[in-house]
């Protein structure tokens, strides 16, 4: 008699004012995490809609937090959820060790395509910031730090939607060879809106790329954290109840 799958569970925040495409997005990334996951089954679930989580939820299933911190979210509100039930907790999406180097590749493809130099490059790392503590930020400038140790020569900022430096302070200064990553697993209202809105009001000239979890490679470094957690090979510093 052939094993029943082991479960993951894909959660992110979601949408509260609107829940349904967040809920949609999130599963069709689910699906693509699956086909690196044959023998998984991998179900996703906004923390935005009501009940999702918990209905989702499967005795021993690993839990990947699609954000990009170890934070409020991943450290307070996951838990607090989910008390009671048996779980192993994955790194965060913006955590992965593997992310840089994913990240960097596209960086330098982008720019190579653009016929620029990575010299003459300018990057600002559109982060969310937070008003409750420092890991947003920390996450954040780390992911930075690699970028600048992978591509030597490139000039990285940061800049943030919810603590200074602000996206608008980091971007004023900003030539036409610039390029914006949003340091965000989806397209929220975020992206969509407040990070447009802040280039604009620095009279950004550069180009605003697409987040992080929309790249290629995102599917295959998800159920790679997914398989860590699993076999119980997760770095120290991830959760597990």
């Amino acid at each position: 008699m052939p094993l029943a799958p082991r479960i993951a569970l894909l959660t992110s925040h979601g949408q509260p004012s609107a829940p349904p495409p967040p809920e949609i997005h999130l599963a069709a990334i689910a699906a693509a995490v699956q086909d690196h996951l044959p023998e998984w089954q991998v179900r996703s679930a906004t923390l935005a809609s009501r009940g999702f989580l918990e209905n989702a939820m499967a005795d021993g299933a690993v839990i990947y937090p699609f954000f990009m911190a170890r934070g409020w979210f991943t450290g307070k509100v996951l838990p607090r959820r989910l008390e009671g039930q048996h779980y192993h907790m994955a790194t965060p999406f913006g955590l992965d060790a593997a992310l840089p180097e994913m990240a960097a590749k596209a960086l330098a493809q982008e720019i190579a395509t653009r016929g620029w130099q990575l010299t003459e490059t300018d990057i600002l790392l559109a982060a969310h910031g937070s008003a409750r503590g420092p890991k947003a930020a920390e996450a954040a400038e780390s992911f930075a730090a690699s970028l600048r140790a992978i591509l030597p020569g490139l000039r990285i900022s940061t800049g943030f939607v919810e603590q200074a430096p602000f996206i608008s302070e980091a971007a004023r200064p900003l030539g036409e060879r610039s390029l914006c990553l949003p340091f965000f697993a989806q397209s929220g209202a975020h992206v969509r809106e407040d990070i447009p809105e802040a280039l604009a009001e620095a009279g950004f000239q550069g180009q605003c790329l697409p987040v992080l979890g929309a790249l290629p490679g995102a599917p295959a470094l998800i159920a790679g954290a997914i398989r860590r957690a699993g076999e119980g090979l997760e770095p120290a510093g991830s959760d597990r109840t």
